[in-house]
């Protein structure tokens, strides 16, 4: 039995007529006669009464039509989902996103574009750090990952840059410097200061150690942070000071207050990480939003 059976027979059921059904399926009446008399045959009872006023369904061929429109439904449903599938219109997209980069509006636009574009594919994003989500990237256990350069270069793997946004520094309330309208980052030099983990944030740890190297001092290393995001709410715990991407500023934790630094060149960069050879429509349709996103030039007003 074959799906073109079902067809055939549906449509004789439904015209309860030979020749409209043929009309229909445009094919001639004889052959769709015989096709008819091969799935009786098949089944071992006849499907209709022919008669010289037309055909009419036997209680079999009630019993068969439900099960045949069932079969020919979910085959059609089959087929559609796995198109949309194909088109990455549907499925799930596992995205990793580390050191707070969630914060920046060119994260949201691009986020907010493709749930527009593809509202049928399940967005899981997963908050880790740059290395653990480089190692799991290469490994197959994520899709697509915004990570925080610079890191080592991998031929497996392929980085679009995002953004490189300005950074700031958190200061808890009633700081000294904690009123002004920018700080150097020299003047930062004799407080305690809050940095991410080298182990797990490689590249903006050694970002910032070499923004005071640069400027012929060197920080006090007071603690340090498991994850970026944490450092704020460490520093209004009294841990110390901290330099983050500017982004952060749109953590309103009580208790911190965020400075502009001048004359610094330290940038927070963004890259999107993704396999090189990458064989999936959700992940290509990831990395040509964000080119666009990057192209255009996100603001804030076009996230919201």
């Amino acid at each position: 039995m074959e799906l073109r059976h079902l067809r055939y027979f549906v449509a004789v059921a439904e015209e309860l007529n030979f020749t409209r059904a043929s009309e229909r399926l445009h094919i001639k009446q004889p052959p769709l006669s015989a096709q008819i008399r091969q799935l009786e045959t098949e089944i071992g009872a006849p499907l209709f009464e022919r008669g010289a006023r037309g055909v009419k369904l036997t209680g079999t061929g009630k019993l068969f039509l439900d099960e045949a429109r069932s079969i020919l439904e979910n085959v059609e449903r089959a087929k559609t989902s796995v198109q949309r599938s194909a088109r990455a219109e549907s499925g799930q997209l596992l995205v990793g996103t580390a050191g707070a980069t969630f914060f920046n509006h060119y994260m949201v636009e691009i986020f907010h574009q493709y749930h527009r574009r593809f509202p049928g594919v399940l967005v899981l994003p997963e908050s880790s750090n740059t290395v653990s989500l480089l190692s799991r990237l290469e490994g197959g256990d994520i899709d697509a990952a915004f990570i925080r350069p610079p890191v080592v270069k991998e031929d497996e793997v392929i980085f679009v840059p995002v953004v490189d946004e300005p950074v700031m520094a958190v200061l808890p309330i009633g700081h000294p410097l904690a009123n002004s309208p920018d700080i150097a980052i020299q003047d930062l030099r004799a407080f305690p200061l809050v940095l991410p983990t080298r182990k797990l944030n490689p590249g903006l740890h050694d970002a910032i150690i070499g923004a005071f190297h640069d400027a012929n001092c060197e920080p006090k290393v007071g603690q340090f942070a498991p994850q970026l995001v944490a450092s704020i709410p460490m520093v209004a715990a009294g841990f110390g000071i901290a330099i983050v991407p500017a982004s952060l500023s749109r953590l309103n934790l009580e208790g911190v207050v965020y400075v502009p630094l001048k004359d610094v060149l330290l940038r927070a960069q963004i890259d999107l990480a993704y396999r090189r050879g990458e064989s999936s429509t959700a992940v290509k349709n990831l990395v040509a939003i964000t080119k666009r996103v990057v192209s255009q030039g996100a603001t804030p007003t076009q996230a919201q």
